[in-house]
């Protein structure tokens, strides 16, 4: 089993940098790059700058709440990897994947059961299945027991406010732990004694 990690909401170069570098790095960085609401919204002149690196072992993902045409175009030359999309139809995400030439994380939001099978219309196109909360720019949880019947035969992210201490939870689980919220300081700002503790974690685990 192996357990991967995505830092999601980095904002500026240092703690970027902090992570590309570490000794175990996280698989995924997540940069906020379409929704305003978030206090981690990144603006794109901010963001061609701050992804303009060598990523190293990472991969760059950009987060896009129901991104518009305009949006897609605005960041298409950006140093991404991934388009993490929510609030978009299987076919709109099909679209995006077709014409940008991104790989695909396909973010289902969750609140109870019934949420779960929702995946299924975006398995064909997607190379990352996510499983988040409805929270959105709040830090929100679910209960993350619903995954354990859903098919181990596709890559599945979990988020939902998840902290550095949950970690022990998803040993021998074949996810990508996605985490933001629970690496920041009372500032809202990215800590990097927790995110060097988290990455350490996921790597003992």
């Amino acid at each position: 089993m192996t357990l991967e990690c995505k830092i999601c909401g980095v904002t500026d170069a240092e703690i970027l940098n902090f992570i590309i570098n570490h000794r175990f790095p996280a698989q995924y960085v997540g940069f906020i790059a379409n929704y305003t609401k978030s206090k981690r919204f990144v603006q794109t002149s901010k963001l061609r700058e701050l992804i303009d690196v060598d990523k190293k072992k990472s991969k760059f993902v950009a987060v896009l709440v129901k991104p518009s045409e305009d949006e897609l175009e605005e960041i298409k030359y950006l140093n991404f990897d991934y388009y993490q999309v929510y609030d978009c139809s299987p076919d709109e995400v099909k679209y995006i994947k077709e014409k940008y030439r991104k790989k695909i994380i396909s973010a289902i939001t969750i609140e109870n059961s019934q949420d779960l099978n929702n995946y299924k219309d975006f398995l064909p196109f997607s190379e990352i299945i996510l499983f988040d909360s409805k929270g959105y720019e709040k830090s929100m949880s679910f209960n993350h027991k619903l995954l354990e019947d859903i098919p181990s035969n596709f890559k599945k992210m979990i988020a939902g406010n998840i902290k550095i201490d949950d970690i022990l939870n998803f040993k021998n689980k074949e996810y990508i732990i996605d985490v933001s919220g629970g690496l920041e300081n009372i500032s809202g700002k990215k800590s990097k004694s927790k995110i060097d503790k988290f990455l350490n974690e996921i790597n003992k685990v």
